[in-house]
């Protein structure tokens, strides 16, 4: 099952999420919704269900996780599968990493999530770079072996902002403003 919009508010609630965290999950789902709005005009197979709930609840965890060691994404995962929307549980899930990224096969749900939670900042929407900026400096806490991973994921988000844009009427820089 695909939940609705009020359903993933509901379990933002219910899952206790941050009022920041909710404002960021609403931010990165217009973003989404945007570019699957322009691959789907573009003739490509996007379920706008899913990225929406996928969106809203990429971050359902977060708040549950925020002092721990548990990984949000996976535990996100572990939540939509036990409320049975195991039709988004591998968007939650990839939202921070994708799991088998593949630059020549179509795009995907999961990677429209993945990019478009990296482009907001809090609940603004930034430029990749900016937001490595801020991952970096909140998460990383200067270890080597974690600043590697976090650019070598980015370069990735790089690859997948190439692979969505080539089939978009607009580029990167244009969503500031045509979601704000």
């Amino acid at each position: 099952m695909i939940p609705d919009a009020n359903r993933c508010n509901s379990m933002m609630s219910a899952y206790g999420m941050l009022d920041n965290i909710r404002a960021h999950s609403f931010k990165v789902e217009k973003v989404a919704s945007l570019i699957a709005k322009g691959l789907t005009g573009a003739g490509i197979d996007i379920s706008f269900a899913k990225v929406s709930a996928g969106a809203l609840l990429h971050d359902i965890a977060k708040t549950m996780c925020l002092d721990s060691d548990v990984d949000h994404a996976v535990k996100g995962k572990e939540i939509c599968i036990k409320n049975g929307f195991s039709e988004i549980a591998d968007i939650v899930g990839e939202h921070i990493y994708l799991a088998d990224y593949q630059p020549c096969n179509s795009v995907t749900e999961q990677e429209i999530i993945y990019y478009s939670d990296k482009r907001v900042n809090h609940d603004m929407i930034v430029p990749l770079e900016k937001r490595l900026e801020y991952i970096l400096e909140r998460y990383a806490r200067n270890k080597e072996a974690l600043v590697k991973r976090i650019e070598d994921n980015f370069r990735i988000c790089r690859e997948v902002e190439k692979k969505i844009f080539r089939y978009l009427s607009f580029t990167p820089e244009d969503i500031m403003q045509m979601v704000n």
